[in-house]
């Protein structure tokens, strides 16, 4: 369980604001079919985030174990200060939109999450823990936790939502998930 809650916790601090938080908002406003945006979300989630924890798993487990605890737990670090720069707004076209809101969520989320901090920490808890299934059933959790709302509220809850705190805060789960690491070892 602690594996879920902290693969939940920490993606869903970390994609507020982020730029795929920033696509739903895109998505829904120009697409009506909320649950097809949401179910696209889900899919291309699942299928990045799951890949993301196998490979955080295969690292961890082919690489000298003396020295990969360490690389983990620096690397939550500086992704906890990464969290700190704010993201860009991308240009998105529309000349897709008639393939429908579940396939345009579904591919623009699957590009977007690749490099984004959301899969770098989604690698990370899949080699801190290693446990494919539950860092990708907490992470996807995380995510539709995160986008859900702003697809159903968008610009009104975003107005209301300090993003620069929230920012801080997520930064500061990551950079203690790494001390906390560094001090276990």
């Amino acid at each position: 369980m602690e594996v879920f809650l902290t693969s939940t916790v920490t993606v869903t601090l970390a994609e507020i604001g982020d730029k795929t938080q920033l696509l739903s908002l895109l998505l829904a406003a120009r697409f009506h079919n909320k649950i097809a945006l949401i179910i696209g979300i889900l899919a291309a989630t699942i299928i990045n985030h799951a890949l993301s924890a196998w490979l955080g798993d295969w690292l961890s487990g082919n690489f000298t174990t003396h020295y990969m605890p360490l690389i983990v737990n620096i690397s939550f670090i500086v992704v906890g200060f990464w969290l700190l720069i704010p993201d860009k707004d991308e240009e998105v076209t529309q000349k897709y939109d008639h393939f429908g809101a579940f396939l345009v969520a579904f591919v623009l989320f699957f590009i977007a999450e690749i490099g984004d901090k959301t899969q770098i920490a989604t690698i990370l808890l899949g080699a801190q823990y290693q446990s494919v299934f539950w860092v990708t059933l907490g992470t996807t959790a995380g995510m539709l936790i995160a986008n859900i709302p702003v697809i159903y509220a968008g610009n009104a809850l975003l107005q209301k939502i300090p993003l620069s705190k929230i920012r801080v805060i997520a930064a500061s789960v990551f950079v203690l998930l790494g001390i906390y690491g560094l001090i276990a070892l």
